[in-house]
C-alpha cells in the first residue's frame, strides 16, 4: 500500500485541487457499503493532510473536503436504506454478507442513536451502519442530528494528527511552515474529543458489539 501511496501523494500535492477532490472522495468512499471497508479512506486523509504545515494545502478545505465526502456518503447509504427499507439489507452486494448485515443490524438495534455516532469514528462498520439505520426506519431528523455532529469530529480527528505531527517535525528540523498550529488549539480540543469517543466507540465494539465484520459463531 504504501508503494502505492507514495507516489500519489507527490503527484496530488503539486495539483492542489486534485487533493482535495481525493480527499473528498476518499472520505465519501468510506462510507459506501462494502467499498468503504476496502478503501484505505482514513489513511490518504492523514497522508494528505501532512501537507498541510508546507503550504501545499489549506486546512480549513482539507477539513471542508473530509466533512462533505463523509456527510454525502453516510447521507446517501442512508438515504438508499431509508427508500428501500429492508429490502436492501438482502440485495447485492449486500445479500453477499448476510452474516456483516445480521450483525450490523443487531449493533444498530442495541444502541441506536449512540450507533450512527460512534460507527463514524470505527472501520468499517462506519460504512454499514448509515444504510441499516436507514433500512430500519430510523427518521431522517434523528439521523442527520446525530450523524453531522459526530462527522464534524471525526474530519479534525483525521487531519489533525498529520497537521500536528509534520509541524513539529519542521520545527524540529528548523522548517519553515506555513500552518500555525498555536492559532488553531481550540481545533486540537475538538480532536481531543473525537480521539476520546473512538476509544469508548472501540471499547462499546469489543465488549458489546462483537466484532462487527467476524462471522458469526453457529448456535450450539
Amino acid at each position: 500500500m504504501t508503494s502505492f501511496l507514495d507516489p500519489f501523494i507527490a503527484f496530488v500535492s503539486a495539483n492542489a485541487w486534485l487533493a482535495y477532490l481525493t480527499l473528498f472522495l476518499a472520505a465519501l468512499l468510506e462510507a459506501v457499503p462494502v467499498v468503504g471497508s476496502l478503501v484505505p479512506g482514513s489513511t490518504i486523509i492523514l497522508a494528505l493532510s501532512a501537507l498541510v504545515p508546507g503550504g501545499e494545502l489549506k486546512l480549513w478545505p482539507v477539513l471542508a473536503a473530509a466533512a462533505a465526502g463523509a456527510a454525502l456518503g453516510d447521507g446517501t447509504a442512508y438515504l438508499i436504506g431509508y427508500r428501500s427499507q429492508r429490502e436492501i439489507l438482502s440485495s447485492w452486494p449486500l445479500n453477499n454478507y448476510p452474516r456483516v448485515v445480521a450483525q450490523s443490524e443487531a449493533f444498530f438495534n442495541r444502541w441506536g442513536v449512540l450507533a450512527v455516532f460512534f460507527a463514524r469514528f470505527v472501520p468499517p462498520i462506519r460504512a454499514f451502519v448509515p444504510i441499516t439505520a436507514g433500512a430500519l426506519d430510523m427518521q431522517p431528523l434523528r439521523f442527520y442530528a446525530v450523524n453531522i455532529p459526530a462527522i464534524l469530529l471525526w474530519a479534525p480527528a483525521h487531519v489533525l494528527p498529520g497537521v500536528l505531527a509534520v509541524t513539529a517535525l519542521h520545527d524540529y528540523a528548523g522548517l519553515p511552515h506555513h500552518q500555525h498550529v498555536g492559532k488553531h488549539l481550540w481545533m486540537f480540543a475538538v480532536a481531543g474529543c473525537a480521539l476520546i469517543i473512538t476509544l469508548a466507540a472501540w471499547t462499546i465494539r469489543r465488549r458489546h458489539g462483537g466484532g462487527l465484520i467476524e462471522p458469526a459463531r453457529p448456535a450450539k
